[in-house]
């Protein structure tokens, strides 16, 4: 089995909800000497995406997102412990990163992706999940000691709750004390640097690059 036809089973079974066929390919992958963060970004991931869209289509009902939420959750752990497993020792410490989608948002499933990744990597992951309102991500990201607050909205309308928490930083002298990154299908960089945003990830594997980057340039400070 070559890696796009492995990657275009794993998209399948994320749309079809099937749990059992997408435990199997990866065990299947890791046999074959797959790599398994490549099948979880791009196989898996883009049944995610797929899903993601469908919702937004109103092609699916919430119900059934949540169902395929579940399995993708279930995918990511599996190789995620696979991956620890084969680690010979846990990755240093990157730093602490909080991530949460917006307020007015439900969507859920691509932030889990990219927390998944970058506790690979080696940061430490706080995820206050979905609909979270700009105050207590502020609050939380104190509460932790975060170094990084990552917002993800994927509608149009809520990516006004990005700027709102930059306002409020502002507005609480908590500005310099916080590194922020935003993602979600909508937004870009232009966006980012429009509201005063310290970094844009289009996906998971660029959340861990720009992640990283920011922290060396804290470091440097």
């Amino acid at each position: 089995m070559d890696k796009q036809e492995l990657f275009s089973r794993a998209k399948e079974a994320i749309v079809d909800a099937d749990e059992s066929k997408a435990l199997g390919l990866i065990a299947e992958a890791k046999n074959e000497n797959f790599d398994l963060l490549e099948l979880l970004l791009s196989g898996f991931g883009a049944g995610n995406q797929e899903i993601g869209e469908r919702f937004d289509k109103g092609i699916l009902s919430l119900p059934e997102l949540i169902y395929a939420a579940e399995v993708m959750k279930s995918v990511t752990n599996r190789i995620l412990e696979l991956l620890k497993a084969e680690g010979e020792n846990p990755p240093t410490k990157k730093g602490t990163i909080l991530l949460a989608t917006v307020a007015g948002d439900v969507h859920d499933i691509g932030k889990g992706i990219v927390a998944s990744t970058l506790r690979t990597a080696g940061f430490d992951v706080i995820d206050l999940g979905c609909e979270v309102p700009v105050d207590v991500i502020l609050e939380e990201a104190k509460k932790h000691n975060a170094d990084i607050i990552g917002t993800s909205a994927l509608l149009t309308s809520t990516m006004l709750e990005q700027k709102k928490l930059e306002k409020l930083l502002t507005e609480t002298g908590d500005k310099d004390s916080f590194i922020t990154m935003v993602g979600g299908a909508p937004c870009t960089p232009r966006w980012a640097k429009k509201i005063g945003a310290g970094g844009y990830s289009e996906d998971a594997l660029e959340a861990v690059k720009v992640a990283l980057e920011l922290m060396e340039e804290k470091n440097k400070k």
